[in-house]
């Protein structure tokens, strides 16, 4: 969440919402936010619904869900999907946000 923090700006000036979900009952998550004042929206996820619906992987062995992340136009239609075979794998911002310059060009036909 310290990759997104830092560019948060620029995925704002994107138009971009950035939305973590998290496994974290509804006051773990809510207290973590507030303890790191995480400029972004934080959605609690402990029954992962919305994991599931993405198809965010869960791994006990390496210490839970692996990281996701999903682009997705405001007409609901998913643009990129990455799922994370570590923790630490996880796409770098300037790759997204190109992405997202693509999308506001309204260049970008396809992709997932």
């Amino acid at each position: 969440m310290a990759q997104l923090r830092q560019d948060y700006d620029q995925f704002v000036a994107r138009d971009a919402v950035v939305l973590v979900v998290g496994s974290d009952s509804k006051d773990a998550f809510q207290d973590y936010w507030q303890k790191h004042a995480l400029p972004f929206v934080g959605l609690p996820n402990p029954d992962h619904s919305v994991a599931k619906l993405y198809g965010q992987q869960v791994r006990l062995i390496k210490l839970g869900r692996m990281p996701a992340l999903v682009v997705i136009d405001k007409r609901g239609r998913v643009h990129y999907q990455h799922h994370g075979n570590s923790m630490r794998d996880i796409p770098p911002n300037d790759r997204i946000l190109a992405l997202l310059d693509t999308l506001n060009t309204g260049t970008l036909r396809t992709s997932v």
